[in-house]
């Protein structure tokens, strides 16, 4: 019975320290609602990548769109980022090869499913329907990195 109990405590421990690797602050539950109205702005393009896969050892990736550090994505979490309109780059960071390139016109709404992959993220742009359907469905909003921020280093 000690054995077990041993077990038990490591592997709940194990957990709690791999829940404090996440480095992207969960929003508040107010800001999460307001992003799940998905309002767009005039002036500029509304993207919005979600991950609505389940749990894996495949754990967080680094989310970039023009170059500029988002956040860490973790599954069942979904990033709102308003960017101009026009050419934008939504991809991986540092050995991640995951790529695409989204051509965006003000007011419009993007939707973007991420599945990450033996490392790699894969996007996929989906219909304004069923990428609102799964984030309502699967995910929470996590607060974007502050511009200069940087991931923890692991």
């Amino acid at each position: 019975m000690t054995g077990t109990v041993r077990a038990l405590t490591a592997i709940v421990g194990a957990l709690l320290v791999l829940a404090g690797c996440a480095s992207t602050p969960q929003a508040s539950d107010e800001r999460d609602a307001e992003a799940k109205r998905f309002l767009t702005h005039p002036n500029a393009a509304t993207i919005y990548v979600y991950r609505g896969d389940i749990p894996t050892l495949e754990g967080d990736s680094v989310l970039v769109i023009n170059g500029r550090l988002i956040g860490a994505t973790l599954p069942g979490t979904f990033f709102r980022v308003d960017v101009r309109a026009g050419v934008n780059v939504i991809e991986g960071a540092y050995a991640d090869v995951g790529r695409m390139t989204l051509h965006t016109h003000s007011g419009g709404l993007y939707l973007v499913s991420l599945t990450v992959a033996a490392g790699h993220s894969h996007f996929a742009l989906v219909s304004p329907e069923r990428g609102k359907q799964a984030v309502l469905a699967c995910c929470a909003l996590l607060e974007n990195w502050a511009p200069g921020q940087r991931p923890l280093l692991r």
